[in-house]
């Protein structure tokens, strides 16, 4: 069996007893992380030694087939850096591979960024969608939040301090100035902080430089956009085009917002560039 096991995520007291009694009892420990793993069990008094599998982003579709097969006889506990592993951390193939061959698959419940970002935020949390990381490339990331535009739902998403002022601009650019959104950083540690604020200003905010482990929550779309004539909604195709997005995408996000026609949409920024 294959045991997915969340750890802190920032707070070492968030550890489970299920977790410290599962790695007390271990003999395989697949890692994102062996030295993390090695430092995680003695930090939480276990003195059990099992045997380590480095299983990380650059060999886990490899390495998935070994592990599987190991976990035919044996409990195999899968561990990443922090929080739930297969949720924007390693897993994910090793989980499919062992689906596929009829090993079983469970996991130890804890730790959540997500879900804890997401519960602190005071937005929407009955429907939500986790984008994970951002890319790091402008012009993509920039048509990835124009494509999101018109996205009901709360977003989550991941991203590093060095680029978050960036981020946080383009998802103004992409989902207005005005689209409230989140920034909780360093969640369950000693300078955790969660501050409120529009896109426009969390992005002037952080142009100052930002420390620490970032999610980013936003508020989904508020309903369709108050424009009923395809002139005024080509303008907002073209200012999503502006933006970064490409034309396809950028009309498909405002015919989904205000019920007008794609192809009149498209067809209409055509014309109009």
């Amino acid at each position: 069996m294959i045991v997915l096991a969340a750890t802190p995520i920032g707070n070492l007291g968030d550890a489970s007893r299920r977790l410290v009694e599962t790695l007390s009892n271990a003999t395989v420990v697949a890692a994102e992380d062996t030295r993390t793993a090695i430092h995680l069990m003695r930090a939480l008094g276990i003195e059990n030694r099992p045997r380590l599998i480095a299983l990380h982003e650059h060999n886990e579709r490899a390495k998935a087939a070994e592990v599987v097969e190991l976990a035919r006889d044996e409990d195999v506990v899968v561990l990443t850096d922090a929080g739930m592993p297969a949720i924007s951390d390693p897993g994910f193939p090793l989980v499919e591979a062992a689906a596929a061959a009829g090993v079983t698959v469970t996991a130890l419940p804890g730790p959540s960024a997500v879900l804890m970002a997401l519960a602190v935020s005071g937005l929407p949390t009955d429907r939500f969608s986790f984008e994970g990381f951002p890319t790091r490339k402008g012009g993509e990331r920039r048509r990835l939040f124009a494509s999101l535009a018109g996205e009901q739902r709360t977003m989550v998403f991941f991203e590093s301090p060095h680029r978050l002022a960036d981020t946080l601009a383009d998802m103004a650019a992409g989902f207005g100035d005005e689209r409230r959104a989140v920034v909780c950083r360093e969640l369950t540690k000693l300078h955790e902080e969660v501050r409120r604020d529009s896109l426009a200003a969390l992005a002037a905010w952080a142009a100052d430089g930002v420390r620490g482990e970032i999610c980013i929550v936003v508020e989904g779309s508020t309903g369709a956009l108050d424009v009923t004539s395809i002139e005024d909604g080509v303008r907002l195709v073209l200012e999503r085009v502006a933006a970064g997005a490409r034309m396809k995408e950028a009309a498909t996000a405002v015919a989904d917002a205000t019920g007008l026609s794609k192809r009149d949409l498209y067809e209409g920024a055509l014309a109009a560039k």
